[in-house]
């Protein structure tokens, strides 16, 4: 029997600046999404796996922790030029792992930068608060980490959504278990080799592979002190139930089912290239893609538009894969169901291939006019390059639709009329807001989060908020003075 020769050397885990073998014997198979072909193996970690890294991380805390945050973040703008000079070669483990464009890969890398440049900002952000609050006594209040926290990580952006928690729980002192998905493992061990020629001391992050397993253990262990988790809304809600009733903080962001709203006066050319590069980015895996469109009144000049620009959306050019055969098909089917159920598939991209890599997974750019609310396809998440449009007669009919989902990431309304604008900004119900802009992700130091069923938590995962999240604060009042006047303040 022939041995296939691997890619990708076998994944392993990294605890203590160490790559180890992990407590447990069964592995799971690593697939590019690209070809199909695999490309890796690595390790379905156990509680006991999990408990070693752990105390890694415990036994790096007090030292980590106790060095001034002056340099801790020096160790970081050092990391900062080391995703510089190896931008590509990050790139393309994200290419080959989440079959990204070379180009999307790129941009996840230099936002992965630009988390990390903010994070070097937090002596600036964390200064304290000092005050003589009565006479002869001052009071003084301080951020402090929190201990060994947890970073679980999704895999529609390999390298930049652990970057959301990575820069800023560490510079802010804590160290860190980083559990990425186990169908992208392969930048979380590039970013860890590169954190380590940095500088970060030994146990600061350490990185665990597994499954199901890993993520309920990492919420049961009495060590960890909070998790963030990114991913589906169904498992966010189990992660933050199941976290929080182990008295850890826990902020888990979920899914979305964004809506952006077309006006007729919206300008076309912008409106158009927007929708369609906000439906098929990254393939449409994200949880900021417009997978819904409501149309406001006459807007078939601008739906005629969207199908010329999303036809120039071509699969292994520009327009990735999606992450597996099984999302393949499940993309499939809901547009399959979408037409059964009278919707007008005026792009189709089902059964894409692309000459060279038959074996993979590719759904092409999908525009499908007249979906109606009660369909599946206008409730459900769909996760690949399909635009579903919706008709209405007025503004608030679209705001309607958009905040009757039970999600509440983004909500976009394209328009030239600065009240129709300001009418959308007030009354959508959504954490992030675009005018005339169809990904409105916010830029550092604006925190990124949603509302409602995309997010479970206090507190956002990135920005200025996410201070709040990785650190406890501390009060101490002082008095020397024993001759001032006493009152009952002193």
């Amino acid at each position: 029997m022939e041995v296939q020769t691997l890619k990708y050397p076998a994944i392993r885990n990294y605890v203590a600046g160490q790559s180890v073998e992990s407590a447990s014997t069964p592995t799971m198979d690593v697939f590019s999404p690209l070809s199909g072909q695999l490309i890796s193996t690595l390790p379905l970690s156990n509680a006991a796996a999990l408990d070693a890294a752990v105390q890694a991380a415990k036994a790096a805390f007090p030292s980590w922790s106790a060095t001034p945050i002056k340099e801790r973040v020096q160790i970081f703008y050092r990391y900062k030029t080391l995703l510089e000079r190896d931008m590509k070669a990050l790139a393309d483990l994200v290419r080959e792992e989440n079959g990204k464009t070379y180009d999307e890969a790129r941009a996840e890398v230099e936002k992965a930068i630009e988390l990390t440049e903010f994070a070097c900002s937090m002596p600036q952000l964390i200064q304290g608060e000092f005050l003589e609050v009565s006479k002869g006594v001052e009071a003084r209040a301080e951020r402090k980490p929190l201990g060994v926290v947890a970073s679980i990580a999704p895999f529609n952006f390999p390298n930049m959504v652990p970057h959301w928690t990575i820069p800023n729980a560490i510079v802010l002192g804590n160290t860190m278990i980083l559990k990425p998905s186990e169908q992208v493992p392969l930048s979380a061990v590039k970013i860890a080799e590169l954190l380590k020629e940095a500088g970060l001391p030994d146990g600061v992050l350490n990185v665990v592979n597994g499954d199901k397993e890993i993520v309920e253990a990492i919420c049961d262990h009495p060590d960890i002190q909070a998790v963030s988790f990114v991913g589906s809304t169904a498992i966010a809600k189990v992660v933050y139930i199941r976290a929080t009733s182990n008295l850890k903080r826990c902020v888990a962001l979920g899914g979305a089912k964004n809506h952006l709203m077309v006006l007729p006066d919206a300008h076309p050319e912008m409106t158009a290239s927007n929708v369609a590069a906000s439906m098929s980015g990254c393939a449409g895996q994200r949880c900021m893609a417009g997978s819904t469109m409501v149309g406001v009144g006459a807007i078939d000049g601008i739906v005629a538009k969207i199908v010329e620009e999303a036809k120039k959306i071509v699969v292994g050019k520009n327009l990735g894969s999606v992450i597996s055969k099984e999302a393949k098909a499940r993309i499939e089917q809901h547009i399959t169901e979408a037409e059964a159920a009278g919707a007008k598939v005026l792009l189709d991209g089902r059964n894409a291939v692309v000459p060279g890599h038959e074996d993979g997974y590719y759904v092409g750019a999908t525009v499908i006019d007249y979906v109606t609310p009660d369909m599946r396809i206008a409730q459900e998440e769909v996760f690949g390059p399909v635009l579903a449009i919706m008709r209405t007669n007025t503004l608030d009919e679209a705001i309607a639709i958009e905040n009757a989902n039970p999600y509440g990431n983004a909500a976009a309304v394209f328009t030239s009329s600065g009240s129709s604008a300001r009418y959308v900004m007030d009354h959508a119900n959504a954490g992030m807001i675009g005018v005339n802009i169809g990904v409105p992700v916010p830029r550092e130091p604006f925190s990124f989060g949603g509302w409602n069923d995309s997010k479970f938590g206090a507190c956002d995962i990135t920005g200025k908020s996410s201070i709040e999240f990785w650190t406890q604060l501390k009060k101490t009042t002082t008095k020397w003075n024993p001759e001032s006047r006493v009152n009952w303040m002193s």
